[in-house]
Formats: structure tokens, sequence, C-alpha cells
């Protein structure tokens, strides 16, 4: 699979968080916090209304990496993640993956993970590595 992939290889899908996504979130993972859903407070906050929660947004490129590219198999490894601008619910947002290095004897892709809006603003950044399935060698 990784004598497959390239530098400069890009991956992207569009997706729309609701607030029914967002409240499915916040229960799972027992984040309530009224930044998410409370309109009077998140009024009193920088952000002016209730925004998405970062790692919703972050866990946005597993559906890229678990099933597209790499794709089947893959381990995740690692992600970090740079908060830029909130994401308010009914945002249409970009999801981009560019793969940015491949260290070919350790089985490793180093990928370029972005969040953009619709102006093409970097909303979130970061980057993952993955090791992707390793190819099976028939003799």
């Amino acid at each position: 699979m990784i004598r497959k992939m390239n530098i400069g290889d890009v991956r992207s899908y569009t997706r729309i968080i609701t607030q029914e996504d967002v409240l499915k979130f916040g229960e799972l993972t027992g984040d309530m916090n009224d930044t998410h859903f409370n309109e009077a407070y998140a009024a009193t906050t920088i952000f002016k209304k209730p925004i998405v929660h970062g790692m919703l947004i972050g866990s946005l490129f597993s559906k890229i990496f678990g099933l597209d590219y790499p794709g089947e198999g893959t381990i995740y490894c690692s992600q970090s993640l740079i908060f830029k601008k909130p994401v308010y619910p009914n945002q249409t947002l970009i999801v981009k993956v560019t793969v940015k290095d491949i260290v070919l004897e350790k089985n490793r892709v180093i990928f370029t993970t972005e969040i953009l809006n619709e102006q093409q603003e970097v909303m979130l950044t970061g980057e993952a590595m993955l090791m992707p399935r390793k190819e099976v060698h028939h003799e």
C-alpha cells in the first residue's frame, strides 16, 4: 500500500456538523459544557454563540484514513491539532489530508491535516502519522 502513495497526494470531503451531531458527541464524551449548548452563556464568550467541540472536528480525518486513504487496515499512530478558528454548527467544512512525508523503511506516512471553511480559511490544522496496512507478498 505505502509504495502506491506519493508526497503531495490529497484526499478531501465536505461535511456539515449539525447541532444534533454536537449533542450526540457531548453525550458520548460527557462534555456537556455550556460553550457548546447554551446560547445565553455562549453569548458571553469570545465566540458569541455555541461552538462545535474541537475534538469532534479533529475526529473527521478518521473517515479518510480508515476507509479511503490509506484505507482498511491502517493504524492511526498520532495526531496533533491546532485550533485556529471556532467552528459553528451547520457550517460546511472541507476535511483535507495531504501526504507530507513517507518513511518507507518504517512503514509510516506523515500527513498534513486541515479543516477549512467554504472560504478556504483554515479552521484547524495539524499532522497525523499512520501505518498503512502492510502489503502481502505472494511467492
